[in-house]
């Protein structure tokens, strides 16, 4: 049989399961939020960020001389089970929520305290001895609380992001090398333009990721400053002075992440300008690897009657009713997250303009959707470098041959035969379907060795580095 015990807050009492560590005002939640569906303990990350908040606020608060040494060790040792991913099913609120966090902080709270609890030799609910207000918060607001979590999270969700682009980048560079003697035609509005190599095209992806990478080591930077010891408003009521830097100094050593307290405790608990600028910067990552994709899927197209440049990695039959079709999934994936990342971007966006006076109420929406984009472009990447960039190969004989048959190769000749005849050229190219080098030769415009020479590989994919 299950057994009970009665907890209660200010609006009146509710059973709780006695092998649950959660309490009242989890339970709350978990009744006014049925949205997502989605608990915060999907995110491990996150619970361990607010679990490391704890912990760090214990260690203040016994630094300070405020908080009893055997109950805020009792904290820390329940606080480090989760940080290891103990009871990480205890944390069941939905991970969109009213209340600006508070439910996210007071399971927090309440599972932290229950567990503590037991560490002190007493039973969950016994919270005369170790309280989840009183003691777990002690020194905290969900204001100060909740936006540190989120800054955690992100920060250390960009960290596997940044492997991964930074593995992306590799694997580009590796077919760069590879390729760099595939002559192609390059292409501007989908239109024949200039010769190139195919490595070129392939190193210019993998440059534009490098930038990349560099600009999100900037956005995450933003995330350093936190308002540990601001508590409800920033104004650090209930805190004891010199808080802040004991909290903010245990933090960044017990995360490793080099954490700062904010210059203005009031500005930094109301502003969400960080989570903007990250977010848009997950836009411009995602944004880049759209468009790369849709560069696979056009150069690989065909087989016969596309581009066909390049062959994408076989990964699956691609139809139910045409036998030996195989499509590019995993570029149209990636195009596909890359969507979600630009509509979670104007959620970031527009949460981030509701905030009003001294708090913004929509911080939950802003780390969902942080998550999500994190996440999501993360395994993206990873899907993108093992299952299609590494197993790519060339079609040099039909590169090549597209490039002969092509009437842009004109714009190579300018120099020997000048605009006005290489635009004659490339009028009776398009008129008669004849190759531009037999033009050259029925109408003696250059010899079959001048031709040759001209249009060598090397001459035709010139780079200026």
């Amino acid at each position: 049989m299950q057994s009970y015990r009665m907890e209660h807050d200010f609006i009146g009492e509710m059973k709780i399961e006695d092998d649950k560590y959660y309490g009242v005002q989890t339970k709350r939640a978990m009744e006014n939020f049925p949205i997502s569906r989605v608990p915060i303990s999907t995110f491990p990350i996150f619970v361990k960020a607010l679990a490391h908040i704890k912990k760090a606020a214990a260690e203040a608060n016994m630094d300070l001389g405020v908080l009893d040494p055997g109950i805020a060790k009792a904290i820390i040792a329940a606080s480090d089970e989760v940080i290891k991913g103990k009871l990480l099913s205890q944390f069941p609120v939905d991970v969109i929520q009213g209340g600006a966090g508070t439910s996210c902080n007071m399971n927090a709270n309440e599972v932290i305290c229950n567990r503590a609890l037991e560490i002190y030799g007493k039973k969950k609910g016994e919270y005369q001895y170790i309280h989840p207000n009183n003691h777990v918060n002690k020194s905290q607001s969900t204001n100060d609380v909740y936006p540190t979590a989120i800054r955690i999270t992100t920060y250390m969700q960009s960290l596997e992001l940044e492997k991964e682009l930074l593995r992306f980048k590799k694997a580009l560079e590796e077919k760069a090398a590879e390729f760099k003697h595939v002559i192609k035609m390059g292409r501007t509005q989908l239109q024949d333009a200039v010769p190139m190599s195919l490595g070129q095209e392939f190193l210019a992806w993998a440059t534009t990721i490098g930038e990349d990478v560099e600009r999100l080591r900037d956005s995450r930077s933003l995330l350093l400053e936190i308002n540990m010891g601001g508590t409800a408003i920033g104004t650090g009521i209930l805190a004891p002075k010199t808080y802040s830097e004991h909290v903010t100094k245990h933090l960044a050593e017990n995360t490793g992440i080099p954490f700062v307290s904010a210059s203005d405790f009031i500005e930094a608990t109301q502003d969400c300008g960080c989570y903007v600028q990250y977010s848009g910067m997950i836009k411009r990552i995602s944004c880049k690897l759209s468009k790369i994709c849709n560069d696979l899927r056009l150069l690989s197209s065909g087989p016969r009657t596309g581009i066909g440049e390049i062959n994408l990695p076989p990964r699956q039959p691609g139809s139910s009713i045409m036998p030996g079709k195989v499509n590019p999934v995993i570029p149209e994936v990636v195009n596909q997250v890359a969507f979600e990342i630009v509509g979670n971007d104007v959620t970031v966006t527009m949460a981030a303009e509701a905030g009003q006076l001294e708090l913004n109420a929509m911080e939950p929406i802003i780390a969902y959707s942080l998550s999500c984009s994190n996440i999501h472009l993360t395994n993206a990447l990873k899907t993108l470098t093992d299952n299609c960039i590494k197993g790519i190969t060339a079609n040099e004989a039909r590169a090549r041959a597209l490039v002969d048959g092509s009437i842009g190769i004109v714009t190579i000749l300018m120099p020997v035969l000048g605009y006005e005849k290489c635009s004659q050229v490339a009028r009776i190219a398009l008129e008669t379907g004849k190759s531009v080098k037999d033009i050259l030769l029925e109408n003696h415009l250059l010899s079959a060795s001048e031709i040759d020479e001209i249009m060598k590989p090397e001459n035709m994919a010139k780079s200026i580095r």
